[in-house]
């Protein structure tokens, strides 16, 4: 359906989704939480342009997006750095910036980091399914990823778009550092796989998408070789498939899983987690002890 209150995609890019808080809640019923990635970056841009906090956003992956206003529109860009232009004129990034009816608002590839979010006046507004207007890449849940000429809806502007020149926000992370609790699985695993685990480095792997950030590394042995049945997953689990390296779950994780999870990641983390491209190095950080076997893991501070 075409209004006023519209943009049209020009330029899907490589993977470009709508996302907002996600659907957090029905794990029960097999739905995973889902949402924007780098929340705290979708999170910045609705601010920027006077949204409430459950509007949606636009989260481009590598190499960004194109949509053109059907009527002039606030937008601002957040999280993976880029370049940002109006009809070719460069236009700030992390700021409001507006956008004149039948213009072309051009989202760049990022040059650093994975994943920028574009946020609308008035926020996109799709159809949601459970409560939530977030595109869920593992059940299909959610709009489709958008495609060159498809048209976005907007809700109706509900607050004045923030006076600042620039929002700060971190940058991409050179490495990732992340926070574990050992658990609840350590004891499936040998104390020298968990001292590998928390010690050697690992590499952020080019598989990688929303449903989980897989990593490149020594493997890890399990002192447990016989079969887990399902148990349930939780956003930042930390499985261990049969090749041994890690998979850190992500927003569009399964809400159960056969695999054994070695630890799970303190949620402050999972933003750099998302921002993170192929190859960043990763280091695993246990924090706090855990029964592994007959004896407790070290504590680590």
């Amino acid at each position: 359906m075409t209004t006023d209150r519209a943009v049209v995609v020009v330029r899907a890019g490589a993977l470009t989704t709508v996302q907002d808080r996600g659907r957090p809640g029905y794990a029960h019923l097999g739905v995973p939480r889902s949402g924007a990635l780098d929340a705290p970056a979708a999170a910045l841009s609705n601010r920027l342009v006077g949204n409430a906090p459950p509007a949606a956003v636009l989260e481009t992956t590598v190499n960004g997006c194109a949509v053109r206003a059907h009527r002039g529109v606030t937008a601002a860009v957040t999280g993976a750095p880029c370049r940002v232009t109006v009809d070719g004129h460069p236009a700030p990034f992390g700021a409001p910036l507006w956008v004149p009816a039948g213009a072309v608002l051009d989202v760049g590839s990022a040059v650093a980091g994975v994943r920028t979010y574009l946020a609308l006046s008035g926020g996109v507004a799709v159809e949601p399914v459970l409560g939530s207007r977030s595109a869920d890449l593992l059940s299909g849940l959610g709009p489709a990823p958008l495609t060159d000429g498809c048209v976005l809806p907007l809700g109706p502007e509900s607050a004045p778009h923030a006076r600042v020149d620039v929002a700060p926000q971190p940058g991409p992370p050179a490495e990732l550092v992340l926070r574990v609790r050992l658990g609840p699985r350590a004891d499936w695993f040998t104390a020298d796989a968990l001292r590998t685990f928390g010690t050697r480095a690992y590499r952020v792997s080019s598989a990688s998408n929303r449903v989980g950030l897989r990593t490149e590394g020594p493997p890890l042995e399990r002192a447990v070789t016989g079969e887990l049945p399902s148990e349930g997953m939780v956003l930042g689990a930390v499985q261990v498939p049969p090749d041994g390296r890690p998979v850190v779950f992500l927003a569009d994780h399964p809400t159960t899983g056969g695999y054994p999870v070695v630890a799970v990641v303190h949620e402050d983390g999972l933003a750099a987690a998302a921002q993170a491209p192929a190859g960043t190095p990763v280091r695993f950080v246990p924090v706090g002890p855990v029964a592994v076997g007959p004896g407790p893991v070290a504590r680590r501070p």
